[in-house]
């Protein structure tokens, strides 16, 4: 048996009792003392992939087959139609659809985070009705990024409150610079952290400054911070962060909900030790190969990853074989 499923294993016995902790038990790091948020969002969320088959159709047979295999990790929820999940690929049916059929397979204590981003505030509103109408706890909504040069603080606040106020669902703010460009400015986050439906921002730009004054300058709202990788997850809670929605997740979940439960515990060197080893495998399956390395490295793990949907093209056998020398010298594989 591999290193890395040995250690999964054995990191199961101490994890199951955190599975089914309701929401006030895993108090969120940036929460103050004596205060409980609306929503909590403490813990660690997959941002789930999208499975295609051969054809590059939606394959939800293996969607569902991944969402049962992940029912025993103990996420505090699941995240679907994210960056990792080929939103921008995926039709507006096949967005709904995805969502319901996560829903349906998912149990009720756990979260369901839904993207819901568009380049418009009105489709933005629309797509937001149609993933609570699937069934989603929340909306992730990305920030418009085609004229990024016209999104001014004026114009993102206005965005985000407009669907805010039209949201049925709790509204989490989503800024993925990588992608968009674009990194949602920190006075808007302030403005926005005092909408009564808006309960979070996930901040994958990686600046840990930016996130521990996000904590700060929010602290007197319901408003929580959730880390948008795994390679500064330990660092991020450090400066207040609830928790994190991490593509590594995907493949190693056990040991980022472990890193989480470290982190809660105050066990620090442990914590850090944990950390280390999942920086470079992180870096692997999302700045170095991205989404064809991360359903790559799903499979040497027991789950569906299969093909991406064009353009996004299959790893060459040479980054397939640096992929798992990644893994391997991290003692995952």
């Amino acid at each position: 048996m591999a290193l890395g499923t040995r250690l999964i294993s054995s990191l199961r016995p101490a994890l199951a009792a955190l599975r089914w902790a309701a929401p006030g038990q895993c108090r969120g790091l940036s929460t103050p003392q004596g205060s409980e948020p609306s929503l909590n969002l403490g813990g660690i969320f997959p941002p789930l992939t999208t499975p295609f088959s051969p054809t590059q159709e939606v394959d939800y047979a293996q969607l569902e087959e991944n969402l049962r295999r992940y029912a025993s990790v103990p996420f505090r929820g699941l995240v679907a139609l994210g960056s990792n999940g080929e939103y921008p690929y995926l039709t507006s049916h096949e967005r709904v659809e995805v969502v319901s059929r996560v829903r349906r397979a998912l149990p009720r204590d756990r979260l369901l985070l839904a993207g819901s981003g568009c380049e418009s505030t009105q489709a933005t509103v629309e797509l937001t009705v149609s993933m609570a109408e699937a069934g989603a706890d929340v909306a992730l909504v990305v920030t418009p990024c085609y004229y990024r040069g016209a999104m001014t603080t004026a114009a993102l606040v206005h965005h985000y409150t407009e669907v805010g106020d039209a949201s049925p669902i709790p509204v989490v703010l989503y800024s993925v610079p990588a992608n968009t460009g674009l990194d949602l400015p920190m006075e808007a986050v302030v403005t926005l952290a005092q909408h009564p439906n808006i309960i979070g921002i996930k901040d994958s730009g990686g600046d840990i400054t930016r996130m521990g004054l996000m904590v700060h300058k929010t602290r007197q709202e319901d408003f929580q911070v959730l880390a948008g990788s795994a390679s500064f997850l330990l660092a991020s809670y450090a400066v207040g962060a609830s928790g994190g929605v991490c593509a590594l997740a995907n493949v190693l979940g056990d040991p980022l909900c472990q890193l989480d439960h470290l982190c809660r515990k105050g066990q620090w060197q442990e914590a850090r030790d944990l950390q280390h080893r999942l920086i470079e495998p992180n870096m692997a399956v999302t700045r170095r190969f991205g989404i064809p390395g991360l359903k790559k490295a799903m499979e040497w793990f027991g789950y569906y990853g299969g093909p991406c949907r064009a353009p996004l093209a299959p790893l060459s056998p040479a980054q397939v074989e640096e992929l798992r020398s990644t893994f391997s010298a991290n003692g995952w594989l």
